[in-house]
Order: C-alpha cells, then sequence, then structure tokens
C-alpha cells in the first residue's frame, strides 16, 4: 500500500497549539467500527462508554527535557575554564541544538538528533554546562548521531532536566506561560506518568484528570499500565513511497507480569480491554507477536502496524487525531478496519474543527 493512501487535508489552523484549559474538556470523537456510527462529545463523557469490568491500559512513561541547547568545541582547553570564562566561550561558538533519543547498551553513549547535524565532525564536543558534555563518535546513515557522555544513563537525564527544554513537536508554535496561565511542564505530561524515559509525550492520556480516573474507578473500572519509552518509532515521518518499506525505530518496552496477569484475566473473562494510547498498543501487540502471548517483557520493540494486521490485545482504542500519512494514523486505519472509513471520520473531524496532534482532541473507537 502507498504512503499516499493516508493523506488528508488539515487546515493548520486546525493545529492545536495550546492545551485545553481542563484536561477533560476537550472534545471527543466517539467511533462505532461495526455501526460506523460517530457522535461528537466531550471528554468527560467517556464515562457513558466504558463500563464496570473494562480494563483502561496505559502508557505510564514520563517524558524528560530531551532538548538541549550546546556549543560546538574543537580543543580540549574548554574543559579547563570555569564560570565565567567557561560561559564566554560557549557563547562565542557555534550553538548546536541535541535532541536525546535513547540510551544505547553502551554506558553514556545515547543515540541522538542534531540541529544542524552538518556541523558535527567525529571527535568534537557539545557543551551544555560546566558539568555536561557529550563526544561525537558515530554519525548514522539514517541521520542519527551517537554520542558519548561522561555520565551514565540516570545522570543523563538529571541533567538534562536541569539544563534542557520539555520537547515539544515542531508544529507546537505557542509559548505557554505567561500568555495562557499553563504550565508547559505539567501540561505536556499526563497525570500518571511515572517512569521517566520518553522524549515525546503519549499524548492520548493528556485528557484524563485525577478526579475522572477516581470516577472511572468507582464505576468498576480497572486499571493496568504498560510502559513504551517514546522515541523515533513513534514520531518519525514516513518516506517511502511503499508504505510497508519504512523502517520502524525500536523502542524501550516493559510490561511486568502483574499487568499481564491483569490483562490476560481480562481477555480470559471476555471482559474489554481499552487501551489508552498508539505506544500502549504497539508496546501491548508487539509483544504478543514477538511471544507468541502476552507475558512479562523487558526490551525494545518496533511494532509497525499497518491495515491488515490481526489484533490480539486491543478491544477499544483512545487516541488522539493524527498527521497525515504517518504510522499513527496507518495504526489507527489498522484497528478501524477500514482505511476509507477512517479518512472519512478525519474529514468530519476537519469540518466539525475538531484540534488535531498533542494538544488536540481525542477519539474513543469502540
Amino acid at each position: 500500500m502507498l504512503t499516499s493512501d493516508f493523506n488528508y487535508n488539515l487546515p493548520k489552523e486546525l493545529i492545536a497549539q495550546i492545551p485545553s484549559e481542563r484536561r477533560d474538556q476537550s472534545r471527543l470523537m466517539v467511533i462505532d467500527r461495526k455501526t460506523q456510527k460517530v457522535s461528537h462529545r466531550q471528554f468527560f463523557n467517556i464515562v457513558e462508554y466504558l463500563h464496570s469490568g473494562d480494563l483502561l491500559v496505559w502508557n505510564n512513561s514520563k517524558v524528560f527535557k530531551a532538548r538541549l541547547k550546546g556549543a560546538l568545541i574543537l580543543d580540549e582547553s574548554v574543559f579547563y575554564l570555569k564560570g565565567k570564562e567557561l560561559t564566554d566561550r560557549i557563547l562565542n561558538s557555534s550553538m548546536i541544538e541535541i535532541f536525546l533519543v535513547r540510551p544505547m547498551e553502551n554506558p553514556g553513549v545515547w543515540k541522538v538528533l542534531a540541529k544542524p547535524a552538518k556541523k558535527l565532525r567525529l571527535g568534537m564536543k557539545v557543551v551544555f554546562a560546566e558539568d555536561f558534555f557529550a563526544e561525537v563518535i558515530t554519525k548514522e546513515e539514517d541521520g542519527t548521531v551517537l554520542v558519548q557522555f561522561q555520565d551514565d544513563d540516570a545522570i543523563v537525564r538529571a541533567k538534562a532536566n536541569k539544563y534542557g527544554e520539555v520537547p515539544t513537536p515542531p508544529y507546537i508554535k505557542e509559548v505557554l506561560g505567561k500568555k495562557t496561565g499553563l504550565n508547559l511542564d505539567e501540561r505536556y505530561q499526563t497525570v500518571y506518568a511515572k517512569v521517566e524515559g520518553s522524549v515525546a509525550a503519549p499524548t492520548a492520556g493528556f485528557h484524563f484528570t485525577t478526579e475522572l480516573i477516581e470516577q472511572l474507578k468507582n464505576q468498576g473500572i480497572e486499571f493496568a499500565e504498560v510502559t513504551l519509552h517514546v522515541g523515533l518509532g513513534t514520531f518519525l515521518p514516513v518516506k517511502t513511497e511503499k508504505a510497508e518499506e519504512h523502517k520502524m525505530h525500536a523502542e524501550w518496552v516493559e510490561l511486568t507480569d502483574k499487568n499481564v496477569q491483569l490483562i490476560n484475566k481480562a481477555k480470559a473473562e471476555g471482559r474489554r480491554v481499552v487501551v489508552v494510547g498508539t505506544t500502549a498498543v504497539r508496546a501491548l501487540e508487539g509483544i504478543f507477536a514477538k511471544r507468541g502471548r502476552l507475558e512479562a517483557f523487558n526490551g525494545d520493540i518496533n511494532m509497525f502496524i499497518l491495515p491488515g494486521f490481526e489484533f490480539k490485545v486491543v478491544d477499544a482504542l483512545i487516541t488522539n487525531f493524527h498527521l497525515p500519512q504517518s504510522t499513527l494514523i496507518m495504526l489507527v486505519a489498522a484497528f478501524m478496519g477500514n482505511r476509507e472509513f477512517t479518512l472519512e471520520c478525519y474529514r468530519k473531524a476537519v469540518e466539525a474543527k475538531y484540534r488535531f496532534y498533542s494538544f488536540g482532541d481525542a477519539t474513543l473507537i469502540v
């Protein structure tokens, strides 16, 4: 199938620049795959569509400040400078932006994206602060770069949180803060995030509030969680003409035995497994495809789901509206079981002026 088969027209003004004032006040398109009925609600109305015994599964990964701005240094003398001397040296050097993607197997080695990458040469140092720098060790064919830090992965993330910025998507042009009264560090994160490691948020979960979660629990909804640290596999664009030729990058996934038991018990009892977000879908279906069943797992998953895929775990899906020609809309079309109907729903969303992408509105597909 062609990548262009998943294209649709989206006016730029419908790309949400800021989140809704209250998380659960965003709009909700409810889609019934069997009847092809579409309803227009608000997210807090989801309580009417989830029933006692349903198991809600979400991705508990937490975003860290993966966007770093540093200076390119060609000689070692900089490491003998301190304080104002170091600051002045950095300010007078070529600046580069480093986007941390994921740690590799070797201690301190990270895969990153760099902007502008053409400035980088092997052996160059990128200095972010007096106690934080990396050396360029490899430039990969896919455009990514491997850099070597002097710190272990946990300390790299801690220093990134100290010196870096929240990695909002490039189509977010507005700046939160004084203009909106909203805190970006708080709003570009789910309320249930707890395992740090994502460089982009699992945005389908943005719509949940602690009060809504409590209401669902009181209705008899059960909860389970999986961890997928969002990386290139989630947001890298499809550049191949044929969708099947796209290379899906691996992302780190963990599913504990406790959560396996919750999910398998629900499936065995014929209860619905309602999954929040495409990342959680790829994690669960990826484990099942790799192992032939759902079991405890800790490792990489590079699941690429296209129409024709047979879902083994997911019964219903909560997700946002995705980019044209992306792996995410391809997954949604696969779950809907009908590419044409998927694009029809997206056209209806455009007509009804739903808000799209990370800070946008949601869908519930049953």
